[in-house]
């Protein structure tokens, strides 16, 4: 048992209940900001555990019961997702309510400049993950019973609203950059077009498995800030990459893409739309939207580093995360990355 911020015997219990007795094996998943998440051996299951952090947490935040509705929802369409396994609402167990999914074997890629994989297959391993957002896009929210999983309409500028707003509450300290893509974002919203889909939230190259052998996603990971949502959220978040350095957890930007055997955003965009039809161009908008609202993710890591309660043993090396993030969306808008 290693680094449980709970006492595992009593989850070893709860699991014997439900299973039949067997051995417990729990190990700490290391990398997540958020919602710990351990690998858990129970007998001849192997799943993976994910919990809200302890202490207190903002109001919507960390919603694991979300998360284990989305699986729930996808699990059966093929969209490639961990078979959900139970989830508990109670605080009794972990000390927070969690749930358990199946553990799905694979390759996940910490960097966006895929150092770990051949570079032959680099090109395809980005195609794959852009093929892999838009058959979740595809999914039509009201066929998989998540009609009422967000608000439709207007999704932009509620986010905006939202992001800016706990920025605001924060006690970070200023950050001037942020405060004017802000306002950029509010001064340049394109008009609704009604498109919506179920937006991940936070869909990118470290959020995804991948085949053991092939350039194939088999599982979409981390679904806590999904909602319903306009998908060139998504896509404007993963193309992020092509916006912050290697880094600002692991860009692209600098690097000499071809020599790296690495698609440009243009490639990984088109390989998108050409499986979107109808689907509105990608602008300058979606990428500083996007980096906006990481910025203020990551002032959220930062100020519950300083509340003591990150769930990332790495948080405070990324606590000046936040002002990196906001300087790139600043360059966006200022035009300095063209898309």
């Amino acid at each position: 048992m290693s680094e449980a911020d709970f006492d595992p015997a009593v989850l070893a219990q709860f699991l014997d209940d439900r299973f039949g007795p067997a051995p417990l094996t729990l190990e700490r998943i290391a990398g997540g900001q958020s919602n710990p998440t351990y690998f858990v051996t129970h007998g001849g299951h192997e799943m993976v555990l994910r919990k809200q952090p302890k202490g207190p947490i903002l109001r919507g935040a960390h919603a694991v019961d979300r998360e284990f509705r989305v699986l729930t929802a996808l699990h059966p369409t093929g969209v490639p997702v961990p078979r959900p396994i139970l989830f508990h609402d109670g605080a009794e167990v972990v000390g927070t309510p969690f749930y358990l999914m199946e553990r799905v074997a694979g390759r996940i890629f910490a960097d966006g400049a895929l150092s770990q994989a051949d570079r032959s297959e680099r090109r395809a391993l980005w195609m794959g993950l852009a093929d892999a957002m838009a058959q979740m896009h595809a999914i039509r929210p009201e066929d998989v019973g998540l009609a009422d999983f967000g608000k439709p309409g207007n999704y932009f500028e509620r986010q905006i609203r939202r992001w800016s707003r706990q920025w605001a509450e924060s006690p970070h300290p200023p950050l001037p950059d942020l405060d004017r893509l802000a306002e950029w974002l509010v001064a340049h919203q394109p008009a609704d077009d009604g498109r919506v889909s179920l937006a991940h939230g936070d869909f990118r190259m470290g959020n995804v498995i991948f085949h053991p052998t092939e350039p194939r996603v088999v599982a979409i990971l981390d679904w806590e800030l999904s909602t319903l949502g306009h998908p060139l959220a998504d896509l404007g978040f993963c193309c992020m990459a092509w916006h912050t350095a290697p880094d600002e957890y692991g860009g692209l930007l600098g690097l000499d893409l071809a020599a790296e055997g690495l698609p440009d955003e243009a490639a990984f965009t088109a390989r998108y739309m050409a499986q979107s039809p109808g689907m509105a161009p990608l602008t300058p908008f979606h990428v500083a939207f996007a980096l906006f609202r990481y910025a203020v993710i990551w002032v959220g890591i930062a100020d519950r580093v300083r509340a003591g309660n990150a769930a990332g043993a790495d948080a405070t090396r990324h606590a000046g995360m936040a002002s990196r993030i906001a300087r790139r969306g600043v360059e966006v808008i200022d035009g300095h990355h063209v898309l």
